[in-house]
């Protein structure tokens, strides 16, 4: 009944309304003069008909309305032609009246106001007050989305901002925390509670980030403002405007493809870091491993490095003690700089390869790819069917990737990778199979552009996929204050946390914690103090921290099990 009471009262507030209410005021006037007139005309026919004595006045009201309302009941009817004139009259102006006039005034000036002020109600333009520590995001893609996934894993708050009433309420329906406002309206920021708000994400056009970001920091200088950027110029721009942290997805995306590449040595090259612990790749082609188990090889023995999983044709696996190494296995070491290098002391030797690297795409992402590669010191190619991309690059063949006689100019018999970075997914899903056909044994990585193309791309022979959702999405949570997750790349993070109550006082081994779940424990922190590679015996302290490995569904299975902590 409250409800009810609050969406009238907010209905009759606004001036529309009170509008519309005056009008059907006048309308009810109306009708009250014509069956004031109807009624008199009746008196007078019916006198006419010599029956005037037979009828009151109040006859005449009765008469008039059952007429009019189409109800014409027959008790009273007139004799004449010209009372039946009279009658028809009356009835058709009943119908135009009161089936046609009132249905139609009811339902443009009351009940579609009703729906708009009930649905507003549903869609609030003001938070709690007692709200804090949120996450506000002004825009709803597939990076912010992926974002908002992070998020409720993770149990932080969060609003999104939506200028449109109609799409607050379908994006509410989709189970969104959504709040109306403008985004370039200072209002709409106070009534977000930005003053004790954890972050703000846009991801807008680099013009409206930028009007976002003085908008902000108008109410609040002190709360992080994450944005993109598409354009370098762009990103110097929004520092200047006061952008805590600005993202280039282009560049950022170039460099973690680049990142990818181990099938030019077997060396391990660093994919991911928190703190002292790095987790790197290696390839295991060409090197004393294949063909024998970890528990044969004792790789933590020789090297103080732990594999805790492997790569196999883009698929992520843990690793255990009888995982036999196959030579198109890529592996995922854990360990600090000084067992890394140990490491590279042992294998540097093998797999050696200087051919270039195979970059089919010259745009943004392929071209910031490239810069990386020639920072590792890396020759590449870049295949692009438009010139102007590659400008006088001498690295730089022109022509369709999908074109065999081109991939032979840039290498593609003997390049030992290939990076895969056009914004248009069919054209990576389709060049990933024709590589894969042409080189069953090159290392494949590609970028997707939206995340259900992902396991797509992985079936059509690509090694290694990112894709810009997941990326952008983890790059944001990452900034997060107390955030304890670092993508290593898609679907497999680093995770620290403390160790929850069910584990306190238990080994390592005790808590089953890799056959449970799926994660496994790359070290362990304690009074300020981090222990890579914990041995299985370890006890976990309360208190402490451990730092977990694990792909997505490894990651779901332990929050499932223990909460976020």
């Amino acid at each position: 009944m409250k409800a009810l009471i609050g969406v009238l009262l907010t209905t009759l507030r606004q001036p529309s309304s009170r509008r519309n209410l005056r009008l059907v005021g006048v309308l009810l006037a109306v009708l009250a003069i014509l069956v004031a007139v109807y009624t008199v005309l009746f008196h007078v026919l019916m006198v006419a008909e010599g029956r005037g004595a037979e009828h009151s006045w109040f006859t005449g009201v009765y008469w008039t309305l059952t007429v009019m309302s189409t109800l014409g009941f027959g008790d009273i009817t007139f004799h004449s032609d010209l009372g039946r004139a009279f009658s028809s009259v009356v009835l058709l102006s009943g119908v135009v009246v009161l089936l046609i006039v009132f249905p139609f005034t009811f339902i443009q000036f009351f009940y579609a106001p009703w729906i708009k002020a009930q649905s507003a109600a549903r869609a609030p333009r003001e938070l709690p007050p007692e709200e804090k520590g949120h996450v506000i995001v002004t825009r709803l893609d597939d990076v912010t989305s992926a974002l908002i996934h992070r998020l409720k894993e993770f149990r932080y708050p969060y609003v999104l901002l939506v200028p449109d009433l109609n799409e607050a309420l379908a994006l509410q329906d989709r189970d969104l925390r959504v709040m109306v406002g403008e985004l370039d309206d200072p209002e709409t920021y106070a009534h977000a509670r930005i003053e004790r708000a954890a972050m703000v994400v846009t991801t807008a056009s680099d013009q409206l980030n930028t009007n976002v970001t003085i908008t902000v920091r108008e109410l609040s200088e002190k709360v992080p403002l994450i944005a993109t950027a598409r354009e370098t110029a762009s990103a110097e721009l929004l520092r200047m405007a006061g952008c805590t942290h600005v993202i280039q997805l282009p560049e950022l995306m170039g460099q973690w493809l680049a990142r990818r590449i181990s099938g030019a040595d077997a060396m391990t090259h660093v994919i991911g870091r928190f703190d002292q612990i790095l987790v790197a790749e290696a390839t295991a082609h060409r090197t004393p491993m294949v063909g024998k188990t970890l528990r044969e090889f004792r790789l933590r023995e020789v090297a103080g490095v732990s594999v805790v999983g492997v790569w196999e044709r883009g698929r992520f696996r843990a690793a255990q003690a009888e995982t036999r190494i196959s030579s198109d296995m890529v592996l995922v070491l854990a360990g600090s700089r000084e067992q890394l290098d140990r490491y590279d002391q042992l294998f540097c030797i093998y797999n050696a390869a200087t051919a270039p690297v195979l970059i089919l795409g010259g745009g943004r992402v392929g071209r910031a790819a490239a810069r990386f590669l020639a920072e590792r010191k890396l020759d590449c190619r870049i295949v692009d069917r438009i010139p102007e991309r590659l400008g006088n690059d001498p690295r730089a063949v022109v022509g369709d990737a999908a074109d065999l006689e081109v991939l032979k100019r840039a290498g593609i018999e003997s390049a030992p990778a290939v990076l895969i970075t056009t914004n248009d997914d069919d054209t990576n899903i389709y060049l990933a199979v024709y590589c894969r056909q042409l080189r069953p044994d090159i290392q494949i990585i590609s970028r997707a552009t939206r995340e259900r193309n992902v396991s797509t791309l992985h079936r059509a022979g690509t090694d290694f996929v990112l894709s810009y959702a997941s990326l952008g999405a983890n790059a944001m949570f990452n900034l997060l204050k107390r955030s304890g997750v670092v993508m290593i790349t898609e679907g497999l993070n680093l995770i620290r946390l403390k160790v929850p109550a069910s584990m306190e006082g238990k080994t390592i081994a005790e808590t089953n914690l890799r056959v449970d779940t799926g994660c496994t424990v790359v070290a362990v922190q304690e009074d300020g103090k981090a222990e890579i590679n914990p041995a299985p015996t370890r006890t976990l302290a309360p208190g402490s921290e451990i730092v977990m490995i694990g792909d997505a569904e490894a990651e779901d299975r332990f929050l499932e099990r223990y909460g976020p902590a």
